[in-house]
C-alpha cells in the first residue's frame, strides 16, 4: 500500500555532487520519520542520515559536513542533498520510512525503497 520511489543517482566525479529525492505514495496522513541508508559492494548496509517529522536530523559521522537531508511532508518527500563526494561514497543508495500512518490511522512500521546506484570516480 505504500511505496517508496528514488531518483537522482548516477555517475560524477570526486568532489562533485549530487541530489537524490524519494517520493512516498499512497494513501498516506504522515511519516514518522525518513532516512538514507546505502550499502557499498562487499558490505553491509549502513545509515547515511535521518529526519523525524519535528525535522531532528541524525547523520552518520562519515557524511556529517558534507551531506544534507530535508523532507517536504507536504509532497511525502525526503532528499538527500550529498557535496564533496568521495570514491568511498559509492553504494547502492536506499530510502526507508518509518511509522507511515495511513489515512485509515493505520501505521506501516517501515518501507524501503528499491534503491538507486551511486557511484563516484576518481
Amino acid at each position: 500500500q505504500v511505496q517508496l520511489v528514488e531518483s537522482g543517482g548516477g555517475l560524477v566525479q570526486a568532489g562533485g555532487s549530487l541530489r537524490l529525492s524519494c517520493a512516498a505514495s499512497g494513501s498516506i496522513y504522515r511519516i514518522n520519520a525518513l532516512g538514507w541508508y546505502r550499502q557499498a559492494p562487499g558490505k553491509q548496509r549502513e545509515l547515511v542520515a535521518t529526519i523525524t517529522s519535528g525535522s531532528k536530523t541524525n547523520y552518520a559521522d562519515s557524511v556529517k559536513g558534507r551531506f544534507t537531508i530535508s523532507r517536504d511532508s507536504g509532497k511525502n518527500m525526503v532528499y538527500l542533498q550529498m557535496n564533496s563526494l568521495k570514491p568511498e561514497d559509492t553504494a547502492l543508495y536506499y530510502c526507508n520510512a518509518d511509522r507511515v500512518i495511513m489515512l485509515t490511522d493505520k501505521i506501516v512500521l517501515e518501507v524501503w525503497g528499491q534503491g538507486t546506484l551511486v557511484t563516484v570516480s576518481s
